[in-house]
């Protein structure tokens, strides 16, 4: 129900909002000290009306940072391949679910992420204490076990609207808090649990 609510509030963004949405949450990520030092970075291509992407990779591929993407693997884990920009995307259509752009070139495998200074994660929400709502695909828990698993610790960070930073949000036992959520308006961090 959480879910459904917020992606009704996402739909009914205008593009002009999404558009500058974007632009303003790449210059506030840009500044975290994280990615400024990030040698590799995996991170995602925003689909429908999620907050943009784009102008981050690009920034990020033009610093010579190596960007992972995902792509979808059919039992809902993610594979990662690098972004070479925007030409380097597919449009991948995945059974009923919603049509991803991934990268188009060799696939390094689910364990890629590994290796990644900061993970940006997508979300729909984010709570005080660092508790991500995703969308419920599990695809994202999967790459923080993995994480937990190889003993990486890349900076989690969550990329959202301003209005989806909330007081709360349902956990489950496997879900992990991210280190910051970056908006348009800005960044929060969060203490470690």
């Amino acid at each position: 129900m959480l879910r459904r609510e917020f992606l009704a509030v996402r739909n009914r963004l205008t593009t002009d909002v999404v558009r500058d949405a974007g632009t303003a949450l790449a210059e506030r990520a840009l500044e975290l000290p994280e990615l400024r030092r990030a040698r590799t970075v995996a991170a995602y291509v925003s689909v429908e009306n999620e907050p943009g992407t784009l102008a981050l990779l690009d920034a990020l591929h033009a610093r010579g940072v190596r960007v992972l993407l995902p792509a979808l693997l059919p039992d809902n884990d993610l594979d990662w391949g690098a972004y070479a920009g925007e030409g380097s995307l597919a449009r991948v259509q995945h059974g009923g679910k919603m049509a991803l752009f991934e990268p188009a070139g060799e696939r390094l495998g689910p364990d890629a992420v590994t290796s990644a200074d900061v993970v940006l994660l997508p979300g729909l929400a984010v709570d005080a204490r660092g508790m991500r709502l995703g969308r419920g695909g599990g695809s994202y828990d999967r790459v923080l076990a993995r994480l937990e698993r190889a003993d990486a610790h890349p900076a989690l960070v969550v990329l959202l609207y301003d209005s989806e930073v909330v007081e709360s949000v349902p956990e489950e036992a496997h879900d992990r808090p991210v280190d910051a959520v970056v908006t348009p308006s800005g960044l929060r961090r969060f203490k470690a649990s």
